[in-house]
């Protein structure tokens, strides 16, 4: 099964995991929804230059991922999704009782409710088509937990378990649903972490990178985002047309631990 002519939306893809993820599926025929909160010239600009590149339709919907119903509205004015990508998240990292509770619910909402709201919405539409892929983009702390990131770990552990629920509903159709659970990922966001984390403890950037931010992931390197992209389009193929409520760990040997 070819992703060509099949539409994906893919959350919170004006960069990062969701931008190259989206780029990917493109690459490989599929038309785009791109998502953010925001309404720029620029986002839609960055969906008009997916589709000059790839020759595919791209659009850019604007839909806050914390609002249930703008994650439902945004399935439906897609118009059509035979391939949902649940990559929208925000982190924020504070102890428990320092947490503060807009900071909970927002990262629950968008971290974690927001896919189900999707999911709802998308289901008909991939059982009408008689088709369907649901990726949940998950973390390594689906699986694992680390101090001082309550809502993010409690978020991610629930996506997993959603990705479970999804499958076994839609496991005698030829839908599929899969959480990826990446370790740390070279994003512009990590990047820009580094000369800050060197500078807080005093060493060079290359012993920020492997002594604190890749302390857990055995690999020392970064996972990529071209490598989640891949893993992604995998996740489409038929190939994996009997993996589903599964998890595909890409972090270096994190969890292996």
């Amino acid at each position: 099964m070819s992703v060509s002519g099949k539409t994906a939306v893919v959350t919170g893809s004006t960069s990062g995991i969701g931008l190259g993820i989206a780029t990917e599926l493109a690459r490989a025929g599929a038309n785009v929804i791109l998502n953010s909160f925001t309404d720029s010239e620029e986002d839609h600009a960055l969906a008009a230059s997916l589709a000059e590149e790839h020759g595919v339709n791209a659009r850019y919907i604007q839909a806050d991922m914390s609002k249930a119903d703008q994650c439902r509205g945004l399935i439906e004015k897609a118009g059509a999704c035979d391939i949902l990508v649940n990559n929208a998240g925000i982190q924020h990292v504070a102890p428990i009782p320092e947490f503060p509770v807009e900071k909970w619910d927002a990262i629950i909402a968008i971290n974690m409710s927001s896919a189900f709201h999707t999911t709802a919405a998308a289901l008909p539409m991939m059982r009408k088509a008689g088709w369907g892929r649901v990726i949940n983009i998950a973390s390594a702390h689906g699986l694992r937990a680390s101090p001082f990131k309550s809502a993010y770990v409690t978020a991610k552990h629930g996506v997993v378990g959603m990705t479970k629920v999804v499958a076994l509903e839609t496991a005698k159709e030829p839908i599929t649903c899969n959480a990826i659970c990446p370790g740390y990922v070279l994003t512009p966001l990590v990047e820009a972490q580094i000369p800050d984390t060197a500078k807080e403890y005093g060493i060079s950037e290359d012993e920020a990178i492997e002594k604190v931010i890749l302390l857990k992931q055995p690999s020392k390197e970064f996972v990529t985002v071209e490598q989640l992209a891949g893993i992604a389009l995998f996740l489409c193929s038929d190939a994996a047309a009997q993996m589903t409520g599964t998890t595909l760990t890409a972090d270096g040997g994190w969890t292996s631990q």
